[in-house]
């Protein structure tokens, strides 16, 4: 709805309406009083945009262990349980700590979440995945099929900064991935950083974007529209974050004034306070803040719209989800203000005013964009840091982008109909890489019948194309070096596409590209500039076949029991290692004394680009850390039989020397150990390799604690310090006792007999380390009593349990034993199974049952205040029937 009190002279009048509310109305006169159809009141909208930079191995598809996130595996997982899960099931408490609700916030904010982070949330956690794609769903039936969700330029590229082409791609990109997850087109985009300019604009109208949010910092001069009743109207200067964010307003791209797009400035001080001060540490300060803000002016509505990196709500601020879901669902309801979105609130109030904005402007920059092009003190953090690697670093990757794009275009005509079209289009391969999706992707756009060969060149055309554009993503410029991971990584996806260029077309792009890095000053001594820190942190992280087949042929040794298979045979079914799939076609793996030799060939194919290789490799392994292993192209039978002939005769022959000698000798070339696997696995190895040692040396704790276990006591006793060296034996040995129980459980949990006789022994372990004042730091055997208690209270709210009482004890015990253990469990995952259960499946039976099952719910009901969730109300309702 037009609010015409805007405009001097004029009432309201059913003119005013737009289209949709005259509908309404209508329909049902009453619906003038629907906040949620008619524009009336104050409306508030929370925007999270949720964005992490890429981090998978350009050659893997995947993320590797990042120490610095420890205890999780990586970035992405760590800020994944302290944000986007907890704001997934974000917990209203009472004041005893027990969850009296859970609030799934997406469902009530306005959020963008990047679509690389989008895929790695769907490989990871479906049930969060699925709960944000609900959240939208039930938004857009709240608010008139106007979903909270809004897209995103793909990989967060400054959009000023980017050619014509690559903006459109981005925007592309952006609108198919979300189309593909939400199942509808996007209103609005998230625009990286908040950078424009004014093309931006033209390309984001051009692809049906309806709106987007800015800072108010961003904005000019504004008036507002002209009218037939009012043809000029006075422009405001408002370029000191002076213009007024409680509407929207109409930005024209063109002088014809025919295309336009809607903009929305969020509240400016609140949004600062909400990621700089204590803001969002209590709901009703928060709501105390957004009623400040509120125009006293009698406007028949105003929108509130706030805007804040997402991880603001659980990672940076630690709780702060339990904040937001209080404001949605307690205090801004509590002010009679509606909750909506952009878009609802476009659709009811369309814009009044227009404005036109600064030229190129970003919300984390003071000098437009300068903050990813140059040294303009922005992200220095106040240290004596400089950012002169910028220009340099932007310079070189524009120089490889038009290098790139001369190899794109002279191979891709002689492929595809229309090779940008096919680039725009990819995003439906990348959101889908089965091959039947492939094919029909490439039939759609090849200019021939492409051969298997050409094929894989067209898939290498699109992934060089692919890691260009990635390579702008902007965190590579955000903070102060170079080289932090941010920076290499974008040099990685950099160094893909050279590899890809130079493989389709044989040109070597890559000196070049390092002689304009080494413009680019590092502010550490041992990188000194941008090509060592390509040479030695990017060319060392590069992986071709040959290390993925090392990989699996030193993996092998662990995974594999001592056997034979050959050619003839059926081959052991495709594995897959990372994003190639591995298909093991002959294997011969034999000990002599401490020595260990596998002889095999391999067919290994990118699910990625298709391209294929059959290898052959040796590996031996010496004992201990020390394994030799050669990768060699497999060229006949002939030759492979031979070769494996020749190593396990030198292998029986039990003289090392000799056999690496042999080895050296059958594969010229680079040879690969255990320091060349993946993390990951070489990680797993390691632990395995270590398990023997680590087991004796558990036996001689135990054996020492055991002996001393009186002499021990009698310092408790006496209250005297006990020796540091006896302390350290009793939880290593306590420890260990815990950890061979817990996996003993974790085998057979249906086993009653068993599972009684080993949560005795945890019990004794609990007093034993309660009294010898020991701390058990077992994270595993967290996990597995985690796993455990949920398994458990899956079987008994949704199974047929014919055993219920004793189901019952046991899981009650079992969350006995954890907190006697002082294990700091985590109970959320449980509660979450809990609440559900209580409010799907129990509540409704309440009426009509039995005295025997009442009995049951009740003490369902009761194990609802070990998982500290609030059933005082259900008690009460039980307690009546």
């Amino acid at each position: 709805m037009i609010s015409t009190s805007e405009i001097p002279g004029t009432s309201i009048s059913i003119l005013s309406l737009d289209e949709e509310a005259k509908d309404a109305l209508e329909n049902d006169p009453r619906d003038l009083h629907d906040p949620l159809k008619i524009a009336h009141g104050v409306y508030v909208t929370v925007h999270g945009h949720f964005y992490q930079p890429p981090r998978e191995n350009p050659y893997l598809d995947a993320i590797e262990r990042q120490p610095s996130a420890a205890p999780f595996h990586n970035w992405n997982e760590r800020i994944h349980w302290e944000c986007y899960r907890p704001n997934a099931f974000a917990r209203i408490l009472n004041d005893r700590g027990q969850v009296l609700g859970i609030v799934n916030n997406y469902e009530y904010m306005s959020f963008n979440i990047g679509p690389t982070l989008m895929s790695w949330l769907e490989r990871y956690d479906m049930e969060v995945y699925q709960r944000i794609l609900d959240a939208d769903a039930k938004s857009c039936e709240r608010l008139n099929g106007h979903g909270n969700a809004i897209a995103q330029v793909y990989n967060h590229i400054i959009m000023p900064l980017a050619n014509e082409r690559d903006k459109y791609t981005q925007i592309r990109w952006g609108k198919e991935d979300f189309r593909s997850r939400f199942g509808r087109d996007p209103e609005g985009m998230w625009l990286a950083e908040t950078a424009v300019d004014q093309a931006t604009l033209a390309a984001l109208v051009a692809e049906n974007i309806k709106f987007i949010i800015l800072a108010p910092s961003q904005a000019q001069r504004c008036r507002i529209i002209p009218t037939e009743d009012l043809l000029n109207p006075q422009w405001h200067e408002v370029g000191g974050s002076q213009i007024d964010p409680t509407r929207p307003y109409r930005c024209y791209v063109d002088s014809s004034r025919n295309a336009y797009i809607d903009v929305f400035f969020y509240d400016g001080p609140i949004s600062r306070d909400m990621g700089f001060s204590d803001v969002v540490y209590s709901s009703s300060h928060f709501a105390g803040r957004i009623g400040a803000a509120i125009r006293g002016d009698h406007r028949s509505s105003q929108l509130i719209s706030v805007a804040t990196d997402g991880e603001t709500f659980g990672h940076h601020k630690k709780g702060t989800e339990k904040t937001l879901a209080y404001a949605f669902i307690g205090e801004f309801p509590r002010h009679n203000w509606t909750v909506t979105n952009f878009a609802h609130y476009l659709s009811i109030h369309p814009p009044v005013w227009e404005v036109e904005l600064k030229p190129v402007t970003a919300w984390s920059c003071a000098h437009g964009v300068d903050r990813w092009q140059d040294d303009c003190g922005c992200g220095g953090e106040g240290g004596t840091w400089h950012q002169k690697w910028r220009k340099p670093l932007r310079n070189a990757l524009n120089w490889l982008r038009d290098e790139l794009i001369k190899v794109y275009e002279e191979y891709g005509n002689s492929l595809f109909n229309y090779p940008w079209q096919a680039r725009d289009e990819y995003i439906q391969v990348m959101c889908d890489r089965s091959p039947v999706n492939v094919h029909r992707f490439l039939s759609r756009h090849q200019t021939h019948k492409l051969t298997a060969a050409e094929q894989v060149e067209a898939l290498r055309l699109l992934e060089m194309q692919r890691h260009a554009l990635l390579m702008f993503t902007s965190c590579g410029w955000f903070f102060e070096e170079l080289s932090r991971p941010e920076g290499t990584q974008i040099l990685r996806y950099a160094a893909r596409a050279l590899e890809l260029a130079g493989e389709i077309s044989g040109v070597q792009l890559e000196k070049p590209f390092i002689k304009r890095l080494s413009l680019a000053p590092s502010n550490l001594e041992h990188f000194q500039n941008g090509s060592e820190v390509y040479r030695q942190l990017v060319i060392t992280s590069q992986i071709g076949f040959k290390q993925v087949a090392a990989h699996y042929a030193i993996t092998s040794l662990f995974n594999h029991q001592d056997h034979i298979i050959t050619d003839q045979d059926d081959p052991i079914s495709n594995k897959n290692v990372y994003c190639y799939t591995t298909k093991e076609l002959d294997y011969k793996m034999q000990r002599i004394g401490t020595l260990k030799m596998a002889v095999g060939q391999l067919q290994l194919v990118s699910d990625i680009t298709w391209e294929n290789q059959h290898l052959l490799f040796a590996v031996l392994h010496l004992g201990g850390w020390d394994f030799h292993c050669c990768i060699q192209q497999f060229t006949s039978r002939r030759d492979y039989s031979i070769k494996k002939d020749q190593l396990f005769q030198a292998l029986e022959q039990g003289s090392i020397a000799h056999v690496i000698l042999i080895m050296t000798e059958l594969f010229a070339g680079e040879t690969f150990s255990l320091q060349n696997l993946f993390t990951e696995e070489r990680h797993r190895i390691m632990r395995l390799l270590s398990q023997e040692t680590l087991t004796r040396l558990d036996q001689l704790y135990t054996q020492a604690y055991r002996d001393n276990y009186a002499v021990m006591m009698a310092f408790h006793r006496d209250e005297l310090e006990v020796p540091q060296e006896l302390q350290v034996a009793a939880e290593i040995a306590l420890e260990y006792r815990c950890m061979t129980i817990l996996k003993a459980l974790e085998q057979d949990i249906a086993d009653t007999q068993l599972s009684n006789y080993d949560m005795l022994q945890l019990e004794a372990i609990a007093t034993e380390a309660k009294h010898l004042r020991c701390r058990l730091n077992i994270p595993q055997g967290k996990q597995i009593l985690e796993q455990l208690i949920i398994g458990l209270l899956c079987k008994l709210l949704y199974s047929t349990n014919n055993h219920f009482d004793t189901a019952m004890e046991r899981l009650e015990r079992l969350i006995d034993i954890s907190n006697q253990l002082n294990l700091n469990l985590g109970l959320n995952r449980a509660q979450e199974l809990y609440y559900s259960c209580l409010h799907n499946q129990i509540l409704p039976k309440f009426n009509g049952l039995g005295h025997e099952e009442l009995k049951q719910y009740l003490e369902i009901l009761k194990l609802g205040e070990k998982l500290q969730v609030d059933v005082s109300i259900f008690m009460n309702i039980v307690n009546k029937l």
